[in-house]
């Protein structure tokens, strides 16, 4: 009878440990979750104090995991500061660069950020960095970690790559929240609202047509750009500034191949325009999702389309049984597969 009973308690110690665990994973903050929680405290503290809103957040991220990370659960500590002698407050115990160091505790996480803006702005090692620009992130990097704050030596780099990774420099401009909000919805829905001196004019879709925009799903970060997946080949959203050198360098591809991906004529001199589509594998035969048409709208061709689904332009005008400059009808159904 004892030992049924000592065997009954351990399999309840397993699983509440199991349940624990699970509940554990499914609480854990993503990076997106915090930049959405803690965007407009960073934004007020560059208002007032002149702290890019994009390193605050960086650090933020960088020092807490997200919010994930034990100091930051125990003491709501985002920023990795240490009690030093003229904190009053609350403390932990916590190993850092050496055992059981002391960190400052606080009530909530706004305290905490209250607390890294004053800690900068009050501390004279920091006096150097408020002669940048508040939109200078770059240069915050490198004088956050020549004072001494974080002792790792890629400190400034680490930051900098947050920051670029996640867009977070756009906080930093006039109006950043909504620039941000622009930047997750361009990434979210690629759209066709393109300037008509786009080299690929894609279309918008509509309800009663196929949607392709349901098969492009993110798959990784690279060198700063969001690679998505659409009909299995991989895509790049352009960014201002951006030219088919400059992402086939990044990408060690020619500019060459680059512009035959995406059906521009490797001897033209015409770039992409912010927001457009670029392919940086070659487009598919046929279009693998659901759905086998196109129902053609004003003003589609039939580049804007093959583009629109990731397929080779002369594949989709083999299957229609037409040529690649033919002009198309608004109604027209085009085969897709």
């Amino acid at each position: 009878m004892i030992y049924i009973n000592k065997r009954i308690i351990f399999l309840l110690i397993v699983s509440l440990t199991t349940f624990f665990a699970g509940a554990s994973a499914q609480t854990r903050q993503t990076k997106e979750e915090y930049i959405e929680k803690y965007k407009q405290i960073a934004i007020d503290h560059m208002e007032r104090y002149g702290i890019p809103a994009s390193i605050t957040l960086a650090q933020g991220i960088l020092e807490s995991d997200s919010g994930n990370s034990n100091l930051a659960r125990r003491s709501n500590n985002h920023f990795g500061i240490k009690c030093k002698k003229n904190w009053k407050g609350e403390r932990v115990y916590h190993t850092d660069d050496a055992p059981d160091e002391c960190f400052r505790k606080y009530d909530t996480v706004e305290e905490s950020y209250e607390d890294h803006a004053e800690f900068l702005d009050q501390s004279p090692r920091y006096d150097s960095l408020f002669a940048y620009s508040s939109s200078d992130y770059r240069s915050w990097a490198r004088g956050l970690k020549a004072a001494g704050y974080a002792t790792a030596p890629d400190y400034a780099q680490r930051l900098t790559k947050i920051i670029e990774d996640n867009k977070l420099y756009l906080f930093d401009e006039n109006n950043g929240s909504a620039l941000f909000e622009a930047h997750l919805r361009a990434e979210q829905s690629v759209k066709s609202d393109f300037a008509d001196n786009s080299s690929v004019d894609i279309p918008a879709t509509t309800e009663s047509r196929v949607d392709p925009n349901n098969y492009r799903v993110p798959e990784r970060t690279y060198n700063g750009y969001s690679v998505f997946i659409n009909n299995n080949t991989p895509f790049v959203i352009v960014r201002d500034g951006d030219t088919f050198a400059r992402i086939a360098d990044t990408f060690a591809v020619s500019e060459k191949t680059l512009r035959k991906y995406n059906e521009v004529n490797p001897k033209s001199t015409a770039n992409p325009v912010e927001g457009e589509l670029v392919y940086i594998e070659q487009k598919q035969a046929k279009w693998f999702g659901e759905g086998d048409t196109h129902t053609v709208i004003e003003g589609e061709t039939l580049t804007s389309i093959s583009q629109e689904y990731g397929i080779r332009l002369n594949k989709l005008a083999h299957m229609n049984r037409m040529r690649i400059t033919d002009t198309l009808q608004a109604g027209q159904i085009l085969k897709l597969k």
